[in-house]
């Protein structure tokens, strides 16, 4: 069915496993019982609680498909979590998985440099991410007006801001634990 006015809902495709029970309950739908896997999507970093194909394997770290179209190893999105609600173990887990996701999705977060704005009169939205104070900041709206930054090595070198995807990474983390009232990247 096809309603003219409902802006589109934007669907995770892949989402990286932080924790699964084989013989889990579901914490977000009452009675649904499985494999249930606690996931941060890609695109939108927002937790979610999975339903797995049964006898499916998974591993913790591991990418998979859960957009709406010929899913193999996933049932169904069940719903959002909060950070709270989530296991230890996918707590301890997530810093070292949304370091992978901003290694991997490198063309999308410099993307989000070279085009981030200022929220406020007074701030920045560069000023946000960990790492990068007024100095940091000026020197990178400068070099990115002189040309756009094409890799986190580029910024790195023309900037001299170290480690740019542990700074991305750290900022996502604040979002994720709901440290930041701002959100950058994390989509609520």
């Amino acid at each position: 069915m096809y309603r003219a006015h409902s802006p589109p809902r934007k669907y995770e495709e892949y989402a990286y496993v932080l924790d699964f029970n084989p013989r889990g309950k579901s914490s977000t739908v009452r009675g649904r019982e499985g494999i249930i896997i606690v996931a941060i999507g890609e695109d939108r970093l927002t937790l979610l609680e999975v339903l797995g194909v049964p006898n499916s394997a998974f591993e913790v770290g591991e990418r998979v498909y859960i957009g709406k179209e010929g899913r193999t190893k996933v049932l169904s999105v069940l719903g959002k979590m909060d950070y709270e609600n989530i296991s230890s173990s996918a707590q301890s887990e997530l810093p070292t998985v949304v370091e992978k996701i901003v290694t991997k999705n490198e063309a999308k977060f410099v993307e989000y440099l070279n085009n981030a704005r200022p929220l406020t009169p007074r701030i920045h939205a560069l000023e946000l991410i960990p790492g990068i104070g007024k100095t940091y900041m000026k020197t990178m709206l400068e070099e990115r007006d002189k040309k756009k930054f094409e890799s986190y090595c580029d910024l790195q070198e023309r900037v001299g801001l170290k480690e740019p995807i542990k700074h991305i990474s750290e900022r996502i983390m604040d979002e994720i634990t709901g440290e930041s009232r701002m959100n950058l990247f994390v989509k609520k």
